[in-house]
């Protein structure tokens, strides 16, 4: 237990239930919390001997209000290594480049799945912090439900987004299975966006974050009285998402009771709440994601087999990144692209060098971990272009191999794009534009060695520079 009496967490928030919640989980996992209901009890606390132990900081925006980030700014300058995670009820990614500035270590939007919490907790306090740096950041920048907006050229990944595409105009029910962070949420927002019921309401629900317990009433709803605590009767999802679509996020941490129960419901088409006499017809068009193979599942006895085969009358799978490795450097310009767009940020170019070591990375959680270390780089960069620098934690986990060593001057050029920022391939005349300007430079203007590094006749140099209107002092 010793090490656990080290691990000391501090809770800054005013609101009772969340702080019981709060230090309840963090409990199970090893920690002791101590509350200070305001910023004057905390920067005063860190200066006791208590304050001395601590491990790590969790800050409830509300708690200071505006003066959050200046909260974080003087708790950093009195413990610098002292990581602190802020929770806030808002969305707004300006208020996250800011809180990212004054030092936090992550931050986490309202409601806060209890997995998450720890794991941003664990994350920001463990030995592995370097590659735990690259954790997902996704409440930063809210994805667009179109199928435009799924990157990549990889053979795996168009194959599931063709069969996402005609399976989207359907009324089946569609099982999306793939790793954490492939993406499949948001290829459940474009189905949706693209299917007959788009001006119906999306229901989504993620299982993995709902008591087991309560799971049955969730998706079923139930009549007053039905058991200890049901004080109201309750609308289940559904029969809220009657005529629309209800999409079963992580269907696979489903109990076995709920599946029979979900079984059932799918062919007979009803819905009957807990405690009631009686059915409701539904039409409900259902998407399920899994991060698990349900017929891996179902062959251990974990899933209903039927249930696996009624979810996925249409299955798609989506590729992890490091089985598209290639899609990298479209799905980085994209990115960039718009995190470009956000309050207090500004788009960035990226060097070949930095390319070079992001594709190096295996990226465990996929492309969501992908769009956070550069929503994280694009934070603190104060160039015009992302190098290998700007990614420590990566070069920390790879090493300085030859293909991502900063500062290398060939490696870290600006180099030639050949996306643009949607992740389309710029046209051929473009790209020849940019070869021949690269060349002009760096060969310093010497067009008879330009020519010859270019394979090509100095007349014909000299026509393509006039075609392309480009001034060979370029």
């Amino acid at each position: 237990m010793a090490e656990y009496e080290q691990r000391l967490l501090m809770l800054i928030d005013d609101e009772p239930a969340q702080s019981r919640l709060i230090s309840a989980l963090a409990a199970r996992e090893g920690w002791r919390t101590v509350t200070a209901q305001d910023a004057e009890t905390a920067i005063a606390m860190l200066g006791t001997r208590q304050g001395m132990q601590l491990s790590a900081i969790i800050l409830d925006q509300w708690v200071p209000g505006d003066d959050a980030c200046a909260l974080i700014s003087e708790l950093k300058s009195r413990r610098p290594a002292l990581p602190i995670l802020m929770i806030t009820a808002s969305t707004s990614p300006l208020l996250a480049v800011e809180a990212m500035r004054a030092g936090a270590s992550d931050y986490l939007v309202k409601p806060v799945a209890p997995e998450r919490l720890m794991h941003a907790l664990r994350s920001a306090t463990t030995r592995e912090a370097a590659r735990d740096e690259l954790a997902p950041l996704t409440e930063k920048m809210p994805s667009r439900p179109d199928f435009e907006s799924m990157i990549g050229a990889a053979p795996n990944f168009r194959k599931a987004l063709a069969v996402a595409a005609k399976a989207a105009r359907g009324q089946h029910p569609v099982l999306i299975e793939g790793e954490s962070g492939t993406g499949k949420e948001m290829l459940v927002r474009a189905m949706h966006a693209a299917s007959s019921r788009a001006k119906m309401p999306l229901r989504l629900i993620n299982i993995s974050g709902i008591p087991a317990n309560s799971i049955e009433s969730v998706l079923f709803g139930h009549e007053k009285g039905a058991f200890p605590g049901a004080f109201e009767r309750q609308v289940g999802a559904l029969q809220h998402a009657d005529g629309a679509t209800l999409a079963l996020d992580e269907v696979d941490c489903l109990p076995m009771s709920v599946q029979e129960r979900l079984l059932e419901s799918i062919r007979r088409g009803d819905v009957r709440p807990i405690g009631a006499r009686h059915s409701f017809r539904v039409d409900v068009r259902l998407i399920s994601s899994s991060n698990l193979p349900l017929a891996d599942l179902a062959a251990t006895g974990n899933f209903l087999p039927e249930l696996a085969e009624a979810l996925g009358h249409t299955k798609v799978t989506l590729p992890p990144l490091r089985e598209r490795s290639g899609d990298i450097p479209a799905l980085t310009r994209y990115f960039l692209a718009r995190i470009g767009e956000q309050p207090g940020l500004r788009e960035l170019g990226i060097t070949d060098g930095a390319l070079s070591l992001l594709a190096a990375y295996d990226w465990p959680e996929n492309v969501r971990q992908l769009q956070a270390a550069l929503f994280r780089a694009s934070v603190f960069c104060d160039g015009d272009a992302l190098t290998s620098a700007d990614f420590p934690q990566l070069l920390a986990i790879l090493g300085p191999g030859p293909s991502n060593v900063a500062g290398n001057p060939l490696q870290e050029s600006a180099g030639v794009m050949l996306y643009t920022p949607d992740g389309n391939l710029r046209r051929l005349e473009d790209i020849e534009a940019d070869v021949i300007r690269l060349a002009i430079g760096l060969y310093r203007g010497r067009m008879t060695e330009v020519a010859r590094r270019l394979g090509i006749g100095r007349s014909t140099l000299y026509r393509k520079l006039a075609d392309l209107g480009i001034d060979n002092a370029a």
